[in-house]
């Protein structure tokens, strides 16, 4: 029964993020981009000019990623870098005017993606699905951090027995 649940849970979350990939991925080809692109462009249009670590944070995702597709829409011209004084890392990304166009565009398809999705579940299951949601990842993140633990303990016993 628990393995049931388990390839059920895995299977669905793998879909979803399998369906996600494909709308963006048919969202940034008009453009001649990829679907690495849409969270950059969608949080810089939503949350305006931030650093390139403020911006892995809110993509969650790692530093090469975020800063291979920085390099790509740097250079396509969708982003600009303003230059801090005191420190390169605290440099900030703008979008251009070209890149404020497609993260408004990015922006009202989400809308409207959410838009459909809600005509499948009343607002009561959405709430219930997203408290159960963030409770699994959050369970997920104490799993990983214990299993760390063990593990940085298991190696200092391993290492102190030779």
């Amino acid at each position: 029964m628990m393995h049931n649940r388990f390839e059920q849970f895995s299977a669905l979350i793998i879909r979803i993020t399998k369906s996600i990939r494909k709308i963006k991925t048919i969202e940034m080809d008009i453009h001649g981009l990829r679907s690495s692109h849409v969270s950059c462009l969608y949080y810089l249009y939503i949350g305006g000019p931030m650093t390139a670590g403020e911006l892995c944070e809110k993509c969650e995702e790692d530093k090469s990623a975020i800063s291979r597709a920085l390099k790509t829409l740097e250079q396509d011209g969708y982003v600009q870098m303003r230059a801090a004084k005191d420190s390169k890392y605290k440099n900030r990304l703008a979008l251009t005017e070209k890149g404020m166009t497609v993260g408004k565009q990015i922006s009202d398809e989400i809308l409207l993606i959410l838009a459909d999705l809600a005509l499948v579940t009343t607002h009561e299951e959405r709430v219930v699905f997203f408290e159960c949601l963030t409770k699994i990842s959050n369970g997920l993140d104490e799993i990983i951090d214990r299993r760390v633990e063990e593990l940085a303990k298991s190696k200092t016993e391993f290492l102190e027995e030779d």
